[in-house]
């Protein structure tokens, strides 16, 4: 019987290819007067290609842009700072994100978060996207000093819970980091299909966050 759920953040709940696009190139706008030399898309496509997605922090992608650039009169430390500011401006949620996570808290099932990430960075992500008002737990990485996939981190979530692993499922988009992690403490793994992987072994496989609310559905019974 299922009786909790717990979820990724990027690439889960929070569409961050989508964001990170809308995000750079506003930042290419607002800061023309420095980067102007630059055409616009291969600014794009090298901070794109650089972040890796999200898996290499700003810091190291704008000390290589500013130098492979040639970008003066503005720092990295600069165009991190702005990253870390407005990020959260152009966050862009999954489809139903909403309508998903209100349908499980209708049916009194508690939800957390376990996300890799900046703590506070993370937070304002959360807030932009209007949800921290779902979730019983939040762990950011940063926050708990571990990270996916750790099980601690998971165990930790589990106890905020209250719930056995058995009877939680986790959803994420990382073969290794959400779904295997999170089987290997013993909950079922929900892979939210990303089109960067294939061949994933998890429990139930998602497209549309929907399909988590008749996943749940289903075993709540059991």
């Amino acid at each position: 019987m299922i009786k909790a759920a717990l979820f990724d953040l990027d690439g889960t709940l929070l569409n961050r290819d989508a964001s990170i696009e809308r995000f750079i190139d506003s930042q290419y706008e607002r800061l023309h007067e420095y980067v102007g030399h630059i055409g616009k898309e291969e600014f794009i496509l090298r901070f794109i290609e650089l972040d890796y997605r999200g898996y290499v922090w700003k810091d190291k992608v704008y000390q290589q842009m500013v130098a492979e650039f040639d970008i003066v009169g503005l720092t990295w430390e600069q165009l991190l700072q702005d990253y870390v500011e407005q990020f959260q401006h152009y966050c862009v949620p999954f489809p139903n994100l909403h309508k998903m996570l209100q349908s499980l808290v209708d049916q009194s099932i508690p939800l957390g978060i376990i996300s890799n990430g900046k703590g506070q960075f993370q937070m304002d992500n959360i807030e932009a996207l209007g949800i921290g008002h779902y979730f019983e737990t939040i762990l950011i990485s940063e926050t708990e000093g571990i990270k996916k996939p750790d099980p601690r981190i998971f165990e930790k979530a589990l106890q905020q819970l209250n719930v056995p692993a058995k009877a939680c499922l986790f959803v994420g988009d990382h073969p290794e980091n959400d779904v295997k992690a999170s089987q290997d403490v013993g909950m079922l793994g929900v892979w939210k299909k990303d089109p960067q992987w294939a061949d994933v072994k998890a429990d139930y496989v998602v497209e549309d966050l929907m399909e988590v609310c008749l996943i749940i559905g289903a075993l709540v019974g059991q």
